[in-house]
C-alpha cells in the first residue's frame, strides 16, 4: 500500500468486523463481479482491486481495457473513502481523470487507491493502476477522484435491484 498513512477511525465493539461494510459493498458490485475483480488489501483510507488477464478483458492489441483500468482506478478510489465512512452512509464518484502512461500488458492489473483529503462531504481520492509483468509492477495509470459522501444512507438502503428479464 501506500507510504502515506491515514489516521486510522477507533471502532467500538460494536462495529465488528471493522470495515466489513466497505467489503459488503463490494461484493453487491455487478461491474466488479463481471471483471473478476477481487478486493485484495483494505485498510483506513486505503483500498487495492485486482483484475486478472482474461481475453475478454482486452482490446484490439490484447492489452487490458483502458476501461477494465478505469474502473478498477474508481473503484478502488471509491472504497478508499468509504473506508473512512460510517457503515451507515454510502459514496458517489462526482468527478475523476485517469491518465493512461503505459500499455497494460501483462497478467494482472493492480489500482491501489487512498484518500488524500478527507472532508466531510467530499473526500479526494488518488489511484495509481499498475500491470504485473512476472515479478514486475509497471505503473500503466494514474487518477485522481472526487468522491462524495452520502451519510445516513447505507448502500444496503440504497440498493435499487432490478428485476431479472
Amino acid at each position: 500500500m501506500s507510504k502515506h498513512r491515514i489516521k486510522a477511525h477507533r471502532y467500538s465493539a460494536i462495529d465488528v468486523p471493522p470495515l466489513q461494510h466497505v467489503r459488503d459493498s463490494f461484493v453487491c458490485q455487478g461491474l466488479m463481479k463481471h471483471l473478476g475483480a477481487e478486493l485484495t488489501a483494505l485498510s483506513a483510507g486505503e483500498c487495492e482491486i485486482q483484475v486478472r488477464h482474461r481475453a475478454e478483458l482486452t482490446q484490439q492489441h490484447g492489452y487490458f481495457h483502458a476501461g477494465v483500468t478505469a474502473s478498477i482506478a474508481d473503484s478502488a478510489s471509491g472504497y478508499a473513502a468509504y473506508s473512512m465512512m460510517p457503515a451507515q452512509s454510502s459514496v458517489l464518484t462526482v468527478e475523476y481523470k485517469i491518465n493512461l502512461v503505459a500499455p497494460a500488458e501483462g497478467d494482472v492489473v493492480i489500482a491501489r487507491g487512498r484518500v488524500l483529503r478527507s472532508g466531510r462531504t467530499l473526500k479526494i481520492c488518488a489511484a495509481d493502476v499498475f500491470v504485473v509483468n512476472g515479478s514486475r509492477e509497471i505503473l500503466c495509470a494514474t487518477s485522481l477522484s472526487t468522491i462524495m459522501a452520502l451519510p445516513g444512507q447505507s448502500d444496503s438502503s440504497r440498493s435499487r435491484r432490478r428485476p431479472a428479464k
